[in-house]
C-alpha cells in the first residue's frame, strides 16, 4: 500500500472517544452502537453508500461508492468484496475496483456486468439507486500495479477482464496527466462487440490525448455485412500470442498484466514461459486456485483475543474462527448461514495464512476472514 496519511483531526478525536468509552459498553464495543446509528460510522464492519450509478453499455454499470470510517483503502488492480442485502439475506460478491486509490473519504468505483443467470449483479446494474448502503470487505488480490510502475508496460484483457486493468490505467493517468515523466503503455483488448467494450469511449479518448498510451481493440462476435441483414461477416478470433507479437513487437521488453478468460491466460502463460519470461507476466483469474494447505502436524501459534482477554494455541490447519470458539470467544460469523464476510475480525498484529491459497499476509488494523485464515505467527485479534 502507498504510505498512509495521518487521519484528520475529527477522525483522531472519534477514535479517542471510542477507546475511552469502551469500558462503558462491554461486552459490545462503542463501534457496534455507532453502526446501528449509521453503518458508515462502523470501523469493525466497513460499509459504503452508493452516491451515483453510471451505465456502462447495455448490461453493465459503474457504482460510485462513498466508503465509511472502516475502509482501509486499496491498490490499483485489487478487487472488492461487496455485501448486498436481498430479501433480508446478505449476499457477497467480488468486483474489481476501477478507481485509482484515493485518500481518506475519497469515493471509489466498481464496475459490474449483469449476469443473466445471476441474482446479485442484475440487481446492482439495473435496480440499485443512490443512497443504497453496501457492506464492504477488505480490498484483496495480488494483481496490482507495482510502485513505482515499470517504464514500459503491456496490458492484455478480454471481456470484463478490462475492469482491474482500468483501475491501473486511471492510476497511471492520475500520476501522469501530461507528457513529463510518462510511462509507455500498450493495451490489447478483446470484446464481443463495440457496445460491449467497457470504457471504450474513455479509452479511445485517452489514446488520442496521451502520447504514452496506445490502444488496440478487437471484436469477436459476427456482425452483419453491408450487403444485407441476412449475411454476416465472419467472426474474428480472440487474442492469441501471435496477435500480441504482431501488435506489440517489443512485448519481451515490457512488464505485462493480463486478465480474461482461462483459455487466454493459459495461452499467454505458455508463451511467456517458452520465452523464459514468466516472472514478467502477471495474470488475474476471477476464481482462486487453491494451493496445498498446511500440514496438520505443522507447529501452531498463540492467538490472543484482545477484547475477551483470552489466549489460545491455534493449530496450523485450524481456522481462527474455530480456534476462538473452542476457547470460548464469541466470534462473529455468517458462513454457516450462507452469508460471507460475516466473520471479519480486525488483526492488531501478527501474520495469518489463507487456507485457500497458502498466502501469508498481515496488515495491522485490517479485517481478516477468520473462517478461512489460520495463524502463521503469534497474533492478536481485536475481539
Amino acid at each position: 500500500m502507498p504510505p498512509s496519511t495521518p487521519p484528520p483531526l475529527a477522525g483522531r478525536l472519534t477514535d479517542w472517544f471510542l477507546s475511552t468509552a469502551a469500558w462503558l459498553t462491554t461486552p459490545l464495543a462503542p463501534d457496534d452502537y455507532l453502526g446501528l446509528i449509521d453503518p458508515l460510522l462502523s470501523a469493525r464492519h466497513p460499509a459504503g453508500r452508493i452516491i451515483a450509478v453510471r451505465p456502462e453499455g447495455p448490461s453493465a454499470a459503474t457504482l460510485v461508492i462513498r466508503p465509511g470510517r472502516g475502509w482501509a483503502g486499496h491498490r490499483a488492480g485489487q478487487y472488492l468484496p461487496v455485501g448486498v442485502a436481498l430479501d433480508g439475506v446478505r449476499h457477497w460478491r467480488t468486483y474489481s475496483l476501477t478507481s485509482p486509490p484515493g485518500g481518506p473519504g475519497a469515493a471509489l468505483t466498481i464496475t459490474v456486468k449483469a449476469d443473466r443467470e445471476g441474482r446479485v449483479s442484475p440487481r446492482l446494474v439495473h435496480r440499485t439507486r443512490p443512497g443504497t448502503v453496501l457492506r464492504l470487505g477488505p480490498a484483496q488480490g495480488d494483481f496490482v500495479l507495482t510502485d513505482p510502475p515499470p517504464r514500459r508496460m503491456l496490458m492484455v484483457s478480454a471481456g470484463s477482464g478490462i475492469t482491474p486493468v482500468m483501475g491501473m490505467l486511471r492510476t497511471l493517468l492520475k500520476r501522469h496527466p501530461r507528457q513529463s515523466g510518462r510511462p509507455d503503455v500498450v493495451l490489447l483488448h478483446s470484446a464481443p462487440t463495440p457496445q460491449e467494450f467497457l470504457f471504450r469511449a474513455e479509452l479511445r479518448e485517452m489514446a488520442v490525448r496521451l502520447p504514452w498510451f496506445r490502444l488496440h481493440e478487437r471484436h469477436t462476435r459476427p456482425r452483419p455485412c453491408p450487403a444485407g441483414p441476412a449475411e454476416e461477416a465472419p467472426s474474428t478470433q480472440r487474442l492469441s500470442p501471435t496477435d500480441i507479437t504482431e501488435l506489440c513487437p517489443d512485448w519481451r521488453a515490457r512488464e505485462t498484466w493480463a486478465c480474461g478468460p482461462p483459455g487466454l491466460l493459459a495461452a499467454l502463460e505458455k508463451h511467456w514461459a517458452a520465452a523464459g519470461l514468466t516472472e514478467r507476466l502477471h495474470t488475474e483469474r476471477f476464481h482462486l486456485t487453491p494451493s496445498r494447505p498446511p500440514h496438520p502436524d505443522a507447529p501452531g501459534s498463540r492467538v490472543r483475543f484482545a477484547r475477551s482477554g483470552i489466549a489460545a494455541e491455534s493449530a496450523s490447519a485450524v481456522p481462527l474462527l474455530v480456534t476462538g470458539e473452542q476457547a470460548g470467544v464469541p466470534m462473529p460469523y455468517g458462513c454457516r448461514r450462507g452469508i460471507c464476510f460475516g466473520c471479519l475480525v480486525p488483526l492488531l498484529d501478527g501474520r495469518v495464512r489463507d487456507l485457500r491459497t497458502g498466502e501469508v499476509h498481515g496488515e495491522p488494523g485490517k479485517p481478516i476472514q477468520s473462517c478461512v485464515n489460520t495463524a502463521a505467527s503469534p497474533l492478536t485479534l481485536d475481539i
